[in-house]
């Protein structure tokens, strides 16, 4: 793609990176065969194609960002299917967070659409005010046909029927190994889901302590930043990001680490971008040693279990098929402990969490998740298992089917307690 920056505009180390990205861009198309919004609205400007025009069009001009472009970029999921299908490399992620944050600095939203963003930022990425959010959200439930604001009433929709208790375990800790240590590993415990699902940091951590993991909580650590840097909010994302790095720096200092483990992919594909996001040895570090769960697992190797009775649909998070490339190290897994592992029709497409997506795109996010639980249904399962909350939450709201985390039935086929979602 040809582009027009200045010379002043390329002094700009962002403007310079964006620049690199857009001419990278070959106009082919490829993109709108896998991105989600495009197949839903069918409009070129919901596509990465179109959006990269836009996005190129507002930072030439140096103008600031306008509704129509702002609409667009807001539907972007950033599921990040484009760039496992771009065949020239073009790194779109990079791209549209740059976007984001310049419309964040740039454009004044409605009122309405501040306080949400704003309430949002201020809740979901600490645990306490989440939970008091999600008890809110359970009283005011039945009324929520009162409610004019879709996106209000996706709030009041998302609060699980039974908020779990507080998990000791996701406090500030070290957990021995089981037998001889193999490797000291710390756990990012993540924030939203330790408020929704506290029994997959559990079934985490006992894996991981039998097969031979030390597994450290670090103090200091909270939300990766995923959730505001999505929202253009870079202040408050660096920040999140820098606190991080520091806890795992110091754990590091204080008894060395061999990785940091992360069983919430959304945040991997964050932390994983720390070099990038704030520059520096110790963020390149951090990105470094960050695992999903998954991989960590397949390094280390599981004991072969016999077949189970039990057919499990592989859902594959995009924050982790596309945003980290980790494609078939959980469904080898849990082949080889003994589930029967099935995959849905058009698995690269997302489910429509895509962290507040679901929140502040409700329609949108409404349709991509009728036609996932359509696919996942037509495979008859026994239950459905992910490696992301978010999707977990999203998918588990349009089933009967139960949904676990991937760990989870790791945990159990390797001796662990069976998942509370298949008790009943």
């Amino acid at each position: 793609m040809q582009t027009h920056f200045s010379p002043a505009q390329l002094a700009d180390p962002k403007l310079a990176e964006a620049n690199k990205i857009l001419r990278a861009c070959v106009h082919c198309g490829f993109c709108t065969a896998t991105c989600p919004t495009y197949q839903v609205l069918g409009d070129e400007l919901d596509s990465p194609r179109g959006r990269i025009y836009l996005i190129k069009e507002m930072l030439e001009s140096g103008r600031p960002a306008d509704a129509r472009t702002v609409k667009h970029i807001d539907r972007c999921l950033s599921c990040l299917a484009c760039m496992t299908t771009c065949p020239s490399g073009v790194h779109y992620m990079h791209l549209i967070d740059q976007a984001r944050a310049y419309v964040e600095a740039t454009y004044r939203r409605p009122w309405h659409d501040r306080a949400l963003r704003r309430v949002l930022a201020w809740v979901i990425p600490h645990p306490t005010r989440f939970r008091l959010a999600l008890l809110a959200a359970k009283i005011g439930r039945p009324f929520a046909a009162l409610i004019p604001d879709a996106r209000l009433r996706a709030m009041l929709a998302m609060a699980p029927k039974t908020i779990p208790p507080v998990s000791r375990n996701d406090d500030p800790q070290t957990f021995p190994a089981q037998g001889e240590t193999r490797m000291r590993v710390a756990l990012m415990t993540g924030c939203a889901q330790k408020a929704l699902n506290t029994d997959i940091n559990d079934a985490t951590i006992r894996l991981l302590r039998r097969l031979g993991c030390e597994v450290v909580v670090p103090r200091g650590m909270g939300c990766c930043g995923a959730l505001t840097h999505h929202m253009g909010r870079e202040g408050e994302a660096h920040g999140s990001a820098r606190a991080n790095v520091a806890a795992f720096m110091a754990e590091k200092a204080a008894g060395g680490l061999d990785a940091i483990v992360i069983n919430t992919s959304g945040c991997g594909t964050t932390v994983k971008d720390y070099g990038h996001m704030l520059g520096g040895e110790d963020a390149a570090t951090v990105a470094g040693l960050a695992v999903d769960v998954s991989e960590l697992l397949g390094k280390i190797g599981l004991p072969e279990g016999a077949a189970k009775r039990l057919r499990v649909a592989y859902h594959a998070a995009c924050s982790l098929q596309h945003g980290q490339q980790v494609k078939t190290a959980p469904k080898d897994l849990l082949k080889r402990v003994g589930f029967e592992v099935v995959e849905p029709a058009d698995s690269h497409l997302c489910c429509g969490s895509a962290g507040t997506y679901n929140l502040l795109q409700p329609e949108i996010s409404a349709q991509l998740k009728a036609r996932k639980v359509e696919t996942l249904e037509a495979k008859r399962p026994d239950v459905i298992a992910a490696g992301n909350i978010g999707c977990m939450m999203q998918i588990g709201s349009g089933t009967g089917v139960p949904v676990v985390h991937t760990v989870e039935l790791l945990d159990w086929a390797t001796g662990g307690p069976k998942p509370c979602a298949l008790a009943g």
